[in-house]
This record gives C-alpha cells, sequence and structure tokens, in this order.
C-alpha cells in the first residue's frame, strides 16, 4: 500500500424556486482504501428529479460496491427508474468515479459534463473508451493514480451557469478548466475546491441558481498521520507508560480532556494554558 488517501468533497445549489436538489452524490466505501463517488442528475427538477437521482446514485454505488458491473449497473438504473410522462424515458444521467487502493481510478460517464483531470493543478487530457448499452452511449476512462491528482465532477447545471443573466451561453466547460487551474493551491481540500467552483457558478446565476447545480471532486494527497489521546488510564502508574507510547507516534498529537491533558502537561514539562 501507498502513503496517499483520497479526499472526497461535494456541495449543491438548488434550483431557484424548489425545496430539493434534483442532483444527488453518493459515497460507498470499500475497505479501507477504496470508494466509489456517483453523481447522479434527475430528470427535470424538484421532487420528481430528487427521487430519480437519489435512485441512480444508490443503485449505482451499491452495485459497483459490491464487485458488480457497469453493464448490469445500466440494465438495473433501465429497468428500476420511473419513466417520464411527458419525455417517455426512464431518465437519470451520472458520473461514477471509483477509486482503488488509492492506487487506480475508473471514470465512468453518461451524459453529465466530461470529468475535468488536473494533475498538479494543471487540466490533463484523457482517453475515453466510448461503448453502446441499453441504447446508451457509455464513456470510460481508467487511470493510475500520482499525488494531488484531482478529478472533479460536475452536473450540467455548472455549465449552464449565467445563461440569459450574466453571460449569453452559459458557463462552458473549457471556462471551468481555465478557472480551476487559475483557483486552484495544492494546500485546498477537496471540498474546497467543489465549493469554490460552486461558489462561482452561484455568482454567475446572480444568487438565483436556473438549474440545479452539483460539484463532486476527489483528490489524492499525501496520508497525514494522527494520534488522539482521551482520558487517563485506570492504573495512575501507567501515565509515563501511556504518555512516552502516545508522544512516540508520528504526526500530530491531540489530547482531549482536562485531566488528560493535566497529565500530558506535567510530562512534557509544559505549562497547560486554558
Amino acid at each position: 500500500m501507498n502513503n496517499l488517501c483520497t479526499e472526497i468533497g461535494y456541495a449543491s445549489l438548488i434550483k431557484q424556486g424548489e425545496q430539493l436538489c434534483g442532483d444527488h452524490v453518493e459515497v460507498v466505501t470499500q475497505g479501507e482504501n477504496s470508494f466509489v463517488m456517483v453523481l447522479a442528475d434527475g430528470l427535470g427538477s424538484g421532487v420528481k428529479a430528487n427521487i430519480l437521482a437519489i435512485l441512480t446514485s444508490k443503485i449505482i454505488s451499491t452495485m459497483i460496491a459490491n464487485g458488480m458491473g457497469i453493464e448490469e449497473c445500466v440494465k438495473t438504473i433501465a429497468a428500476t427508474l420511473p419513466v417520464c410522462e411527458k419525455r417517455g424515458v426512464a431518465y437519470s444521467t451520472f458520473t461514477i468515479l471509483s477509486v482503488v487502493d488509492n492506487e487506480y481510478a475508473e471514470v465512468i460517464q453518461y451524459d453529465n459534463p466530461n470529468v475535468i483531470y488536473l494533475k498538479n493543478g494543471v487540466n490533463t487530457e484523457y482517453p475515453m473508451q466510448q461503448f453502446e448499452m441499453e441504447g446508451k452511449k457509455i464513456f470510460s476512462s481508467h487511470f493510475e493514480l500520482e499525488e494531488d491528482d484531482t478529478f472533479i465532477a460536475m452536473s450540467d447545471g455548472a455549465i449552464y451557469a449565467g445563461v440569459g443573466k450574466t453571460m449569453n451561453f452559459g458557463w462552458q466547460r473549457d471556462n471551468i478548466v481555465e478557472f480551476m487551474e487559475a483557483n486552484y493551491e495544492n494546500i485546498y481540500s477537496a471540498k474546497t475546491l467543489a465549493t469554490l467552483l460552486l461558489d462561482q457558478c452561484n455568482e454567475l446565476y446572480a444568487g438565483e441558481p436556473g438549474d440545479d447545480t452539483t460539484v463532486g471532486v476527489i483528490k489524492i494527497r499525501q496520508r497525514n498521520s494522527m494520534s488522539l489521546l482521551m482520558g487517563p488510564p485506570v492504573d495512575p502508574t501507567d501515565v509515563n507508560k501511556m504518555m512516552a507510547l502516545f508522544f512516540s507516534k508520528e504526526g500530530k498529537h491531540i489530547v482531549c480532556g482536562g485531566t488528560t491533558s493535566e497529565l500530558a502537561a506535567k510530562y512534557l514539562g509544559k505549562k497547560l494554558e486554558a
């Protein structure tokens, strides 16, 4: 196992006038170092779109996390989702990002804006294999992961931001790439990057989103060690042994509780400040 870890962050804007978001993000863990994130965009907006998105993301993430293939997932989605009365289709777009052991990633996309792939903050083009399944064009890509690799998934509300308000034709994917490259910092977490992009979308919508907008980010970074100490030992004679073991660990140290903090301060020979 390498010394990398996976950060996942996401956030959403709800369409103006609606109470529920028509997008949904579902994250499922597969052991300690493997994850599946699904971003689904339900047809339309409001309650129906919300239900479609939740069903899609939960079904796909659960099936993939249990080792089932994309073909079986798509067939299940087609058979499960209700059919829209107006359009006559069972419809929800989705983006799947699967990380395995913090070493490999697979991105599967259906009708959402293409995932942006940043290496050290710079946009990097990647090959996509296209195949058709149940009448749907699916795109699949595979990656070997390195530190600071960042994947940005989004619903189409992001590329439509500003239409009819601050922009004539919306914010295109190339514009989003330029924005993220210009604002990327290594210290930013996945949640920070997702919020940064979403805040810009909200600004382009002039605070009144014309569509549900969701951004999901996966970032690969170095693992940071941290040790947490809670409560004194049952046997007071074990205090020095416990403190020696605790402070011998690498990384940051966090001590919880007043009594334990006093014992730690005494062991270190430092003054405890309230």
